[in-house]
C-alpha cells in the first residue's frame, strides 16, 4: 500500500525547503486466538515472534502465549494456577510475564525458557509478583511485594533469575517495567510520601534517576531502548491531561502530543526512537499510534482500509520497525503484528521546481492512497 500526498500538502512542504518523506505503510498479520474468542499481543522480538495473552475460551482463564517466526500461537500454560499473562519477548524466544500459581492464592513472575517452560522467579519475601521486562541477556524486570507485604518494588534478575530489589525513589511503591540490553530498567515510582509517581531509569548497577514529568504531578516510565531513551505517559501542567512522552538519552522529556484528543500513553520505543502506543482522538476513540520523525500517526491510516481491522492498542515495536498489539478483527479482539511495507520514500520536490507542478494540480488533487 503506498500513501500520496495531497497537491496542498506538496506545495506547503515544498514552499518550506525542506524535503518531506511519505508516511509509512504495513502488512498486518491476524495472530488468531488459538480457538479462544480474544487475544492481546503485548511483546515482540527481532525474529517477529510476539508474545501476549489469549482467552481460552469466551469468558476465559486467560493463558500467555508466543508465536513462532510463522505466526503460529503456542499456549504456554501456567504456574498450575488459572491464570498467565505474557509481556516480554528476547531474542533467544524466552518469555517474562506472571501467572497465578496453583490453588490461585498468588501470582508470581516467570520467565520461560527458549522451549516455552515456565519457571517461578518467586519474590522480594512477599506473596505477589509480576514480569514486566526481559532483555537479551534474560534478566527479567518487574515487581514484587516486600517482606510483610508492606510495600511494592521494583526488581531486576540476574541471568540465573534471582531478583535484586532496586528500592525507589523515597516512596513505598516501585516498579519496573522495560529492560534494555545494558541492564536499564525503565519504570516509575513514588516519590518520598506517597503524594506522586514519577517516571525513572536505573543505570546499569541499578540506581534510580527520576525523570521528573511534562509539567503534572505523576509520570510513568515503561519502555526504553539500548540508548537509554524512555517512554511512558505524564501528567501535563495542571493535571488535565495525560501525554505520551520521550526522553532523550540524558532523560529530558519531550512532550509526543495525541492523535488529537485529550490523552496519549507511549508503551514502547526502538533503538531508532519510535514510539508506539495509543491516543484518544478529536472524538473521544482510542487508537493504536506511531511516533517517528516528530509526527504521531494513528496506525488505522498506514493500513489497507478495506481490511476489516480496527487497531486500538499498539504495546511493542522492535528495531525493524514491526509492531505488536491488539484491534478489533472480524467482531472480536485479536493480537496483531504490522510489517513495514518495503517502499522507497518519495521526496518532495524543492521550490525550483514546483512550476513544474503548477499546470498538472487538477490531477495532484485527485491523488489518494492505493493499495
Amino acid at each position: 500500500m503506498k500513501l500520496f500526498a495531497t497537491a496542498g500538502a506538496i506545495l506547503a512542504l515544498g514552499l518550506l525547503g525542506a524535503p518531506a518523506w511519505a508516511a509509512p505503510s504495513y502488512a498486518i498479520t491476524d495472530l488468531g486466538t488459538l480457538g479462544g474468542t480474544s487475544s492481546q499481543g503485548h511483546g515482540i522480538n527481532a525474529s517477529e515472534q510476539v508474545t501476549g495473552t489469549r482467552l481460552v475460551t469466551g469468558v476465559g482463564p486467560a493463558h500467555a502465549f508466543r508465536t513462532d517466526a510463522a505466526g503460529a500461537m503456542a499456549d504456554l500454560g501456567t504456574l498450575g494456577g488459572t491464570n498467565s499473562y505474557g509481556l516480554g519477548v528476547n531474542a533467544a524466544g524466552q518469555v517474562a510475564g506472571y501467572s497465578q500459581v496453583t490453588g490461585d492464592a498468588a501470582f508470581r513472575a516467570f520467565r520461560t525458557d527458549a522451549a516455552g517452560a515456565m519457571t517461578d522467579l518467586g519474590t522480594l519475601g512477599g506473596t505477589y509478583s509480576a514480569g514486566l521486562g526481559i532483555n537479551a541477556a534474560g534478566l527479567v524486570t518487574g515487581y514484587s511485594d516486600v517482606a510483610g507485604n508492606a510495600a511494592v518494588h521494583a526488581f531486576r534478575t540476574d541471568a540465573a533469575g534471582a531478583m535484586t530489589d532496586l528500592g525507589t525513589l523515597g516512596g513505598s511503591r516501585s516498579y519496573g517495567a522495560g529492560i534494555n540490553a545494558a541492564g536499564q530498567v525503565a519504570g516509575y515510582s513514588n516519590v518520598a510520601g506517597d503524594a506522586a509517581t514519577h517516571a525513572f531509569r536505573t543505570d546499569a548497577a541499578g540506581a534510580m534517576t527520576d525523570l521528573g514529568t511534562l509539567g503534572g504531578t505523576h509520570s510513568y516510565g515503561l519502555g526504553l531502548n539500548a540508548a537509554g531513551q524512555v517512554t511512558g505517559y505524564s501528567q501535563v501542567a495542571g493535571n488535565g491531561a495525560e501525554h505520551a512522552f520521550l526522553t532523550d538519552a540524558a532523560g529530558v522529556m519531550t512532550d509526543l502530543g495525541t492523535l488529537g484528543g485529550a490523552d496519549s500513553y507511549g508503551r514502547s520505543v526502538n533503538a531508532a526512537g519510535q514510539v508506539v502506543g495509543e491516543s484518544s482522538t478529536a472524538g473521544g476513540a482510542i487508537r493504536a499510534f506511531l511516533f517517528a520523525d516528530g509526527v504521531m500517526y494513528d496506525l488505522n491510516d498506514l493500513i489497507d482500509s478495506l481490511g476489516g481491522w480496527l487497531l486500538s492498542n499498539a504495546n511493542a515495536i522492535n528495531d525493524l520497525g514491526q509492531i505488536a498489539g491488539y484491534g478489533l478483527f472480524g467482531g472480536e479482539v485479536h493480537a496483531f503484528l504490522l510489517t513495514p511495507l518495503d517502499e522507497e520514500p518519495t521526496e518532495v520536490p524543492e521550490p525550483a521546481t514546483l512550476a513544474l507542478f503548477g499546470l498538472a494540480l487538477a490531477g495532484l488533487a485527485g491523488l489518494r492512497r492505493h493499495a
